[in-house]
């Protein structure tokens, strides 16, 4: 069974986090959210959310995929921490996946682990950011390596299930979008 960790920081998109925490745990894996401290943490439309733990307490863990949501100013405060940006560090360095949504790009940009990738986010979420080292394409999905990422909340059902066919085969994929009545 894959392991996931979803950090959480305050202003995070909750139909982004949402969508992603629920299909993964629907495909079986075992998905850990993390808040940045050991508070509920507030979302971007003000829905609250009480997270597994906290980052500093899985630290030493492993994961086979870390999956940031965007929103802001959660994308901002994922950028920020410095507990997820090493995690992020750590985990391009292994051979585990990271995905991220929207305006989280941003964090990878940070932590540098895009360097050389094609990467998509929300319209505009890296306009400040220097990108002269990876791409930016508009598409809703991309997966360069192991680097998923997607450009929002439109695009989270389709993102989460792509992390389910990164993790464990097309065939768990269409199993669990059958289960979603999709048209």
């Amino acid at each position: 069974m894959a392991k996931v960790l979803v950090p959480l920081a305050p202003g995070f998109e909750e139909l982004e986090a949402i969508t992603i925490i629920d299909l993964l745990r629907r495909a079986e894996f075992d998905v850990i959210t993390a808040g940045l401290d050991d508070q509920p943490v507030t979302a971007s439309r003000r829905n609250v959310i009480i997270p597994d733990t906290e980052i500093s307490k899985i630290m030493q863990e492993s994961f086979d995929l870390i999956v940031l949501p965007g929103g802001l100013p959660g994308a901002d405060n994922l950028r920020d921490d410095p507990n997820v940006q090493a995690l992020l560090r750590r985990q391009a360095t292994g051979q585990g996946k990271i995905g991220a949504i929207c305006a989280a790009p941003r964090a990878l940009a940070q932590a540098g682990v895009i360097a050389g990738k094609t990467i998509t986010c929300y319209p505009g979420a890296l306009d400040q950011i220097d990108t002269s080292s990876f791409s930016v394409s508009d598409a809703a999905i991309e997966v360069d390596g192991n680097i998923i990422t997607s450009r929002g909340p439109g695009t989270a059902m389709d993102f989460a299930l792509e992390l389910i066919q990164q993790l464990a085969g097309a065939e768990l994929r269409e199993r669990i979008a059958a289960q979603m009545v999709r048209a």
